[in-house]
């Protein structure tokens, strides 16, 4: 909105030429969020504790869990409604990824809104059928995808880390392929909330490293140099990245431990998704796997778990996802939290190696 009503005052004063920069536009997009957030923050807490909105704990989790029934919870919201509105202030709005990703990320939000609300209004742990709710997100996810291979000039085309030659072509599959990405980055994200602040910490550090993957991939001249694919217009989604980032921090400030305000589904899915959805506009989306390490290795512990105690009627693990069973072995909380943020600080730069590693 901003940039729609400001660069063309660049006739006027050669000030207004800032606003042509997706750099400068993603710093105050940052900015903008994170003092969304900031400002809103103790507003949001008073009122999801005027409406009753806490959060319930299931009675099989870790007892130093139950201490926190009642808090907060359906954040996301905030963080939903500052990164759209920062998005919608410095993002050139022509641009058809802009609208891809956030109509992906709202609609996976109003999915865990749904879920959330059953919750919360009936008092106990489980929400949406989880056929329905998979129902739901294939079906978003589905259509995100078909846009996506629809648009003139993109690629179904992989991008393969390590490898500057290999590039294969899906085809009809990369659909599918998508589709399958966007939901599992939404679900491993829900999986991943479980600790104060465990699960933005990561998200946050994700959202930054696809900042820099938008960027480049959108610059046609890093991109030749890179040997990457170039994606006209993608480079946009730079200002959307960084609304993400300053959100998350916002964010963080009210949810680290011991957490003011919870995410809930409404802010886990809906995140997740927009990762997902930036994963595949980007090509960069087998790099999802190692920027969004610690989603994966949580989604994967609770697969092995069903898995094993299924065939075997055994558990791998004290308890799923993998958090809960370091709670188990006596870690503390903030201990487990502070140790997966590192881990995520070290797969997004191992991520961004790959740029020179080919």
């Amino acid at each position: 909105m901003l940039y729609h009503l400001l660069y063309p005052l660049v006739d006027l004063h050669t000030f207004f030429n800032v606003f042509r920069y997706i750099t400068f536009r993603t710093i105050y997009a940052i900015l903008t969020s994170l003092l969304i957030c900031w400002i809103l923050g103790p507003w949001a807490i008073r009122q999801l504790h005027r409406w009753s909105l806490g959060q319930t704990i299931r009675p099989d989790g870790p007892a130093s869990h139950l201490a926190k029934e009642g808090t907060p919870t359906m954040g996301g919201i905030l963080i939903l409604f500052a990164t759209g509105l920062a998005t919608l202030l410095w993002a050139d709005l022509t641009n058809p990824y802009i609208w891809l990703v956030l109509g992906t990320t709202f609609a996976f939000g109003a999915v865990g809104f749904w879920d959330d609300l059953r919750v919360v209004t009936k008092r106990t742990h489980k929400g949406l059928s989880g056929r329905l709710r998979l129902a739901l997100e294939f079906a978003i996810a589905a259509l995100t995808a078909l846009i996506l291979a629809g648009h003139p000039g993109f690629s179904t085309h992989l991008g393969v880390p390590f490898f500057k030659e290999i590039r294969p072509d899906l085809g009809p599959l990369y659909v599918p392929f998508a589709i399958f990405i966007i939901v599992g980055a939404a679900n491993a994200v829900n999986l991943t909330d479980g600790l104060d602040g465990l699960a933005i910490g990561p998200v946050t550090i994700a959202a930054g490293t696809y900042l820099l993957f938008s960027y480049l991939t959108g610059n046609m001249k890093t991109a030749n140099y890179l040997q990457i694919q170039y994606i006209a217009g993608v480079g946009e989604l730079t200002v959307l990245c960084g609304a993400m980032v300053g959100a998350g921090m916002g964010f963080l400030w009210y949810n680290t431990y011991p957490a003011e305000i919870f995410m809930g589904d409404v802010g886990s899915l809906s995140l997740g998704a927009a990762l997902g959805t930036l994963a595949v506009v980007t090509k960069h989306e087998i790099l999802l796997a190692i920027v969004g390490g610690i989603f994966v290795v949580e989604a994967l512990s609770v697969i092995f778990q069903v898995t094993s105690f299924k065939l075997r009627h055994k558990r791998i693990f004290r308890m799923a996802p993998l958090h809960h069973h370091f709670e188990m072995k006596g870690w503390a909380e903030p201990k487990i939290i502070v140790r997966f943020w590192v881990i995520s600080i070290f797969l997004g730069l191992l991520a961004l190696s790959t740029l020179k590693l080919r």
